[in-house]
């Protein structure tokens, strides 16, 4: 049959979500934790499961599962716009930005995936590569890490050939600047560092601590304010010492949150999520924004779902090597790749994500 006559209409879906134990206590400038939370969905069409998974909580399984999953069946799996418009019109009156947003993310990338595997391709390959491999940094470098866990974590990366690392600052504003001269002493000159405040400062506060910053070569301050605050981040980027760039985008869930970012000119570099965006579907959306305006991208979190992504949207920098995503990918997933000389690339000989639940190893995890 000519693939422009063929159908695969989605029947089956499956919804669970996971709970993993982090490695150690972890928290940034405004939130602990100790364990995350892995959505997932699988879709049925044509003989295929497609697989689709997002970082959220169990209630975004219970919203994909009886609201949203039932939208899909009897779609086609190759309409992924089709699908995609569906659940987002359907969640008009539950809210766009949050969980909603979330279990279309999850849902959304099983399409796609599902998709991929129809035609027999990687998802990158569907998605038409711009290139074969992605730059990762390293991200983690905790608050509540000690001195020894924080240089053996950015060291770590830097000795793997990954040439930006990442540090969550925010806590505690007296001792940031020595945890930043620490880690700059730890991996030397010539990798790139990074600080993720996650919103804890004012607009002063955040210039204050650049100047710090600026005299360890950090390159990169992300979210030194609320990404909801527009004018405090762009504040902050054009009187931030030169050579930091102002970095946000994680929290957007639709096209016009990103358009408003960008039309604004808070950022330097914009930050999507397609566990948070609304997928596959989300993050395309809000790559071909940053392109139009000129702005590059750096994807955030969940490594292996945004490998392809990143391999194919325009204006790409690299994708964030998260501590705790690419633990629970590694533990959770058969074919989840692991960075080379600081590159990511896809395994061109699996379709779709390339991704496989490792459904013993994961049993034990399983919370919905």
């Amino acid at each position: 049959m000519a693939l422009q006559d063929s159908r695969a209409l989605i029947g089956r879906c499956e919804v669970g979500a996971w709970t993993v134990p982090t490695d150690a206590p972890e928290s940034d400038g405004t939130l602990a934790w100790d364990s995350t939370t892995l959505v997932l969905a699988r879709l049925e069409a044509g003989g295929q499961t497609g697989l689709g998974y997002g970082y959220a909580d169990t209630a975004t399984a219970l919203l994909a599962r009886d609201r949203l999953a039932p939208l899909l069946a009897g779609l086609d799996a190759l309409d992924t716009r089709r699908c995609w418009r569906a659940m987002v019109d359907a969640i008009r009156n539950l809210g766009r930005p949050g969980i909603a947003s979330m279990a279309i993310s999850v849902l959304d990338a099983a399409v796609w995936d599902l998709k991929a595997r129809l035609l027999g391709l990687p998802l990158a390959r569907l998605l038409g590569m711009a290139r074969d491999a992605v730059p990762v940094y390293g991200s983690g470098g905790f608050t509540s890490y000690d001195d020894a866990q924080l240089g053996a974590q950015l060291g770590g990366w830097a000795a793997q050939g990954i040439r930006r690392v990442k540090m969550k600052v925010g806590r505690d504003a007296a001792d940031d600047p020595r945890r930043v001269a620490l880690a700059r002493r730890t991996i030397g000159p010539d990798v790139e560092l990074f600080v993720d405040a996650n919103g804890a400062w004012s607009a002063g506060e955040a210039l204050r601590m650049a100047r710090h910053f600026a005299e360890q070569d950090v390159r990169w301050f992300e979210e030194p304010v609320s990404s909801d605050d527009l004018d405090g981040l762009r504040l902050v980027r054009e009187r931030a010492p030169p050579g930091i760039e102002v970095t946000a985008g994680e929290y957007g869930y639709d096209a016009p949150y990103f358009r408003r970012m960008l039309a604004a000119g808070a950022v330097d570099v914009i930050q999507p999520d397609a566990t948070r965006c609304a997928g596959v579907t989300g993050f395309l959306d809000a790559a071909a924004l940053a392109w139009s305006f000129g702005v590059p991208l750096s994807s955030h979190c969940a490594p292996a779902l945004h490998l392809p992504l990143c391999c194919a949207a325009p204006g790409v920098r690299h994708l964030e090597w998260f501590h705790d995503h690419a633990r629970i990918e590694a533990v959770l997933f058969d074919g989840a790749v692991q960075p080379q000389a600081g590159l990511l690339r896809p395994d061109l000989s699996r379709p779709g994500l390339g991704l496989e639940l490792k459904e013993e190893d994961a049993r034990c995890f399983r919370v919905s």
